[in-house]
């Protein structure tokens, strides 16, 4: 099976393993509206199909993803419903993370790149993360607008890492994604995808039934140590940040241009776009 909408491409690439590629490679795999609402009606499908035993979502091009689409209208034509009042994108976003969440069929996230915001939070609500050497991943908005709509970041790196890359808006690489709890393991660029494909394998093998407890057994601890709840509290605070003054001069300089913005934000740091290793 394969087949391609305008931002998604799916293929079975092994018996019962289904992978789903975010196609928009010319923006970095940015993700508009659009792209999410074929990428979420592509992992329900999946998990609808018995044959389907593991997703994998990767990246198309350079990258996994740079990120939402800041170009675009976020507020029009979601991919599911979320009332739009005060702070309604990241309550949004941790719904959205949480319909993978609890999905009954294992996913997992094949990062390689940039994997910055959005991204971020794309890959973590998949159950299982492996990461390229070339691998980039961060959160740079938290310097000029806001902190994460989905504040996993504690949860996954605990206080100190999570602290200083909220304080910063710097990047971690593939190795230090494995150290500090991001990603399970790391592997060379040209090794990713058959690395991961072998674990997709593996994953496989689980009667279907087992793995949708198993998945549960893990979501279960974590519900109970509070991480549902957390995660939907931070949504206030980024909605409160939405109102900052420095909020609202960035939106006005992003409305102006969008390199501009990002490359004013991102230059006194040297990272990002305006690192020299980027072109």
């Amino acid at each position: 099976m394969t087949k391609k909408e305008r931002y998604v491409l799916t293929e079975d690439v092994s018996e019962g393993v289904r992978r789903v590629v975010l196609n928009r490679p010319d923006k970095r795999n940015a993700l508009s509206n659009s792209l999410r609402k074929e990428l979420f009606s592509s992992l329900e499908e999946a998990d609808n199909d018995p044959s389907v035993r593991a997703i994998i979502i990767c990246g198309a091009g350079s990258c996994f993803s740079s990120g939402y689409d800041l170009s675009s209208d976020v507020s029009s034509e979601l991919p599911y419903h979320t009332g739009k009042t005060d702070g309604f994108w990241p309550r949004h976003v941790v719904e959205g993370a949480f319909r993978i969440w609890d999905l009954s069929t294992p996913v997992i996230a094949q990062v390689h790149g940039y994997c910055l915001a959005g991204g971020t939070e794309l890959a973590t609500a998949c159950d299982l993360v492996y990461v390229a050497d070339d691998a980039e991943i961060g959160y740079p908005v938290v310097r000029s607008m806001s902190p994460p709509d989905n504040q996993f970041f504690p949860w996954l790196l605990g206080m100190r890492n999570a602290m200083e890359m909220m304080l910063t808006g710097e990047s971690i690489s593939g190795e230090e994604a494995v150290k500090k709890g991001f990603a399970n393991n790391c592997f060379k660029l040209d090794k990713l995808e058959k690395e991961v494909l072998s674990i997709a394998k593996k994953v496989a093998k689980v009667p279907p039934e087992l793995q949708a407890m198993n998945k549960r057994a893990v979501h279960r601890q974590m519900e109970a140590m509070g991480m549902r709840a957390g995660i939907r509290a931070g949504t206030e605070i980024q909605a409160l940040a939405m109102h900052s003054k420095a909020t609202r001069d960035h939106l006005k300089e992003l409305s102006e241009g969008l390199t501009k913005a990002l490359t004013k934000r991102d230059s006194k740091f040297g990272d990002y776009r305006t690192s020299k290793k980027k072109k």
